[in-house]
């Protein structure tokens, strides 16, 4: 689907279903190859959500900077450089967002407001490419050949969520269209406002959304029940109330 030329055989690539920040995602991106003379190649590896600039004193900061949004993300200083060269894909099936209930917010007993979450995924069961970025951060801590010298990370651009969308939450992840990936990854384009342009959403209507358990809560749960469809209506035994 996305033309992968090279992945490094190493690397483990099995089905995530509730993926949180600091957990590694796989990703979609071209870079030159030293071993072939340096030809760029499209290429899949395994990055850590969260990224961490190479000028960062700590990895730590990675733990916020899961974000970038699409209206700022070529001039903030953590993400600038990273966008004029070192963008890729991020593949998913869907992400989760969480909608408050206020009617079900605290009554004198001290009860929280009920937090639904849904699953939003393209409605022709394909699979979306969210535009992310990379970036390197070398850990001083340990011996160049040490295999942890270096974190290679990766934040998730977000835009302004559609309509119907926006009811759960006001923003979504940038979908990168079929039409303008190659672009996208093409580390050799350079201009700040070209690359603005490839920050464009889908049409609206493209996406769904579905209640699904509140089991996705905790990262401790992991598989493909956590995006079937849920009655929101049948609290706990439903997975819907916390």
């Amino acid at each position: 689907m996305f033309d992968v030329q090279r992945w490094d055989p190493l690397e483990s690539f099995v089905p995530a279903w509730n993926i949180a920040p600091t957990m590694p995602v796989a990703a979609v991106l071209e870079r030159p190859v030293k071993e072939e003379g340096g030809a760029v190649r499209r290429q899949l590896r395994q990055l850590r959500w969260g990224l961490v600039p190479s000028w960062s004193k700590s990895p730590e900061t990675g733990v916020k900077m899961i974000n970038a949004r699409a209206e700022t993300v070529h001039e903030k200083p953590s993400y600038r450089r990273a966008f004029v060269s070192r963008r890729c894909l991020l593949p998913a099936d869907g992400y989760y967002e969480w909608m408050t209930d206020d009617t079900a917010a605290a009554d004198g007993k001290g009860k929280r407001a009920r937090k639904q979450p849904y699953f939003i995924t393209p409605k022709d069961g394909s699979v979306m490419a969210m535009a992310g970025l990379y970036e390197f951060w070398r850990d001083r801590g340990v011996p160049d050949d040490d295999p942890a010298a270096w974190w290679v990370t990766c934040a998730v651009i977000t835009t302004e969520a559609e309509d119907e969308l926006g009811h759960v939450h006001p923003r979504m992840p940038l979908v990168i269209g079929p039409d303008v990936r190659d672009a996208w990854l093409d580390p050799g384009l350079d201009d700040v406002d070209e690359l603005r342009s490839l920050l464009v959403p889908p049409q609206p209507g493209l996406l769904e959304m579905r209640p699904v358990s509140t089991a996705v809560n905790s990262v401790r749960n992991d598989g493909p029940e956590l995006v079937e469809r849920v009655d929101p209506e049948l609290g706990p035994e439903g997975a819907t109330l916390f």
